[in-house]
């Protein structure tokens, strides 16, 4: 206990000195954040609720206390958070689909022991569970990637107030290009960092690399990589459509007034 409240107390002191009014909300949004997961937890358990239609409206909790709180109402942030949000959509309708061929719901047999002085009748919908449990993995990078990309269309635009739409959309891309090898990695390495100790359990149980790969418990993880890659790669044209569209919009009524 006291050494999460030391390193809290030095990540706070961090952020304050080097973001100001801006880190410390960050560090507030974390908790925030974190109060969110802890209440879709709780509606969850109730039998009668869809946990895929809470996963939604947290993600848009999620969204908007990382935009909205820490970098204020405005257009990049808007933007943003409308790109998240329909990238969530698109990438459900996709999650769905994969959740059921793949079988992923459910414990694995790495589990079993564990679980077996516990009731199995836990009545909720182990397949939207997994479903939920990929969409709040990527919700994180999506809201990430997306304001990394209208924050500089927003810039660009400010010092070219000329430039065409195709031309604010074409420059989204190309930071977008910069932005995704670096993110698909990021996530890539964190998943399987906390899953590191799972490696060297099946490297120990002498499993084989067909029986790693057919393992629910990495397959799972695996596609929760993939997915959030997914998300990330869709994330950059639907951000800068929306932002060239916007900003360009947004420019020609002024033109109108």
């Amino acid at each position: 206990m006291n050494v999460l409240v030391t390193l809290s107390i030095i990540l706070f002191l961090l952020m304050i000195m080097i973001g100001g009014k801006k880190g410390a909300r960050s560090f507030i949004a974390l908790f925030l954040n974190f109060s969110v997961l802890v209440l879709t937890i709780f509606f969850m358990l109730d039998p009668n609720a869809d946990p895929v239609v809470i996963t939604l409206i947290a993600c848009a909790a999620i969204s908007c206390i990382s935009l909205f709180y820490i970098n204020e109402v405005n257009i990049k942030t808007t933007t943003a958070f409308i790109s998240s949000i329909i990238t969530v959509i698109i990438l459900l309708l996709f999650i769905v689909i994969v959740t059921k061929k793949a079988m992923i719901q459910g414990f694995s047999e790495e589990e079993s022991e564990e679980l077996s002085i516990y009731s199995l009748y836990i009545g909720v919908d182990l397949v939207k569970i997994g479903t939920s449990v990929i969409i709040m993995s990527t919700i994180g990078a999506i809201t990430d990637i997306a304001i990394s990309i209208t924050s500089p269309m927003r810039e660009i635009f400010h010092h070219n107030p000329t430039i065409s739409r195709k031309s604010l959309f074409m420059s989204g891309l190309s930071i977008g290009k910069d932005i995704l090898g670096t993110s698909a990695n990021t996530l890539f390495f964190a998943f399987f960092g906390g899953y590191m100790g799972l490696l060297i359990w099946f490297k120990d149980l002498s499993y084989s690399t067909g029986a790693i790969v057919n393992s629910k418990v990495f397959s799972a993880e695996m596609i929760t990589i993939l997915c959030a890659g997914i998300g990330v790669a869709l994330t950059i044209p639907i951000s800068s459509g929306i932002t060239a569209y916007l900003l360009v919009k947004g420019r020609e009524k002024s033109k109108e007034t």
